[in-house]
């Protein structure tokens, strides 16, 4: 396994900006996600280091070594992409073995059997093996398609949102297995999502993304107790921060033209009077969906709750965030 890094990496398609000036660093054996809404740069990104794309500007280096120049089949990454893109016409065996086969690796028989046989236990498909693709179910084709990256062990693994086309359940669960096989190998992984659950359960690190730019590195914890700005706390977190005028409870700081509070950053029970709109009960919590002043927050309370709609509770910030009138967060 090994470090990846990005100096001064830019890119263009036309007229359009993918990526700015994006320096980054994906320390050996971290599991860094990438997140952002579409069009954020996040696949570009991917792309580049895999040697899919040539930056502009800048250079990617893995395990120390400049990529300038090389092409794909050199850089020692696999990928898995969103999409299955498995070969029809052949086994799930032949599918996973067929990156062994390539005259670059020369893997010998036996070694391609064993990577196979272990790889597809950990993947729970072996009962799968000799069957076509095309005989698969959509998530046992991304099993393979996720298989056919492990056994080739890289310096690095590349996957572009590999679950998002994935059922709520299957999704999870897949989300705990490539998590503890990251663990379990020490891999590095580089992983684009654009779902803040996969970032905030399985990356040691996550890097947001607003248009081309880095706006902000770190574990998921930092960037959901300590944002740089509106758009990065917007990233992570469910329900969603709630941002209001900064004045709405009272003097606020100098500069400050707006107020950051996460569900748990607002004191229930004291405080100004807030009418309860909307009581959503969702098992092992309920959120409290409020107006105060003309203005909607949200907020999550016990379980078992009594309060109904039209209910009045007390509320008042507690350790707020405050942003300035660009989002730039204000320390």
């Amino acid at each position: 396994m090994a470090e990846v890094r990005l100096q001064n990496v830019s890119k263009s398609f036309g007229r359009q900006t993918a990526l700015e000036d994006v320096s980054l660093r994906v320390p050996n054996g971290s599991f860094v996600v990438l997140l952002g809404p579409t069009g954020a740069g996040k696949t570009t990104l991917l792309r580049i280091v895999s040697g899919l794309d040539t930056p502009n500007e800048g250079d990617v280096f893995i395990a120390g070594r400049s990529m300038a120049g090389l092409p794909p089949a050199e850089r020692n990454v696999a990928m898995v992409f969103q999409q299955y893109s498995l070969y029809p016409h052949l086994t799930v065996r032949e599918n996973m073995e067929f990156p062994l086969k390539s005259p670059l690796l020369r893997t010998p028989k036996a070694e391609i059997a064993r990577k196979v046989g272990e790889v597809a236990e950990i993947l729970q498909i072996s009962h799968k093996l000799d069957n076509k693709a095309t005989a698969l179910s959509g998530g046992e084709m991304q099993r393979v398609s996720i298989g056919r990256a492990l056994v080739r062990s890289p310096n690095v693994y590349l996957m572009d949102e590999p679950l998002s086309s994935l059922d709520a359940k299957l999704r999870a669960d897949l989300r705990v297995e490539l998590k503890n096989i990251q663990a379990n190998l020490g891999a590095t992984f580089l992983y684009v999502t654009h779902d803040q659950i996969e970032a905030m359960t399985m990356a040691t690190h996550v890097g947001v993304l607003d248009h081309g730019r880095l706006v902000q590195f770190g574990t998921p914890r930092e960037i959901y107790e300590q944002p740089v700005s509106i758009y990065a706390a917007g990233r992570l977190g469910q329900p969603h921060i709630n941002i209001l005028p900064a004045d709405l409870f009272g003097p606020a700081p100098s500069g400050a033209a707006y107020i950051g509070m996460r569900p748990e950053q607002i004191l229930q029970g004291e405080g100004q009077d807030s009418l309860v709109k909307r009581v959503e009960h969702l098992g092992d919590q309920t959120r409290l969906h409020l107006a105060f002043r003309n203005h909607d927050l949200t907020t999550v309370i016990d379980a078992h709750t009594p309060l109904r709609a039209g209910d009045i509770v007390k509320i008042q910030p507690l350790k707020p965030f405050y942003f300035d009138a660009a989002g730039a967060r204000i320390v």
